[in-house]
């Protein structure tokens, strides 16, 4: 994954597109992080 931020980054005119991008990937892992950790909790047997 950095080596392909860092190639976008080359390709970029600017940091400001390189910017968006971490705040993008940051924004999709929590979300992703979130979804896996609240999904097995459905699925504990109650006792």
């Amino acid at each position: 994954m950095a080596m392909t931020l860092g190639l976008v980054g080359v390709d970029a005119d600017g940091l400001l597109f390189l910017l968006f991008v971490g705040i993008a990937v940051l924004v999709a892992d929590r979300f992703h992080t979130a979804l896996r950790t609240r999904h097995p909790a459905r699925h504990r047997p109650l006792r």
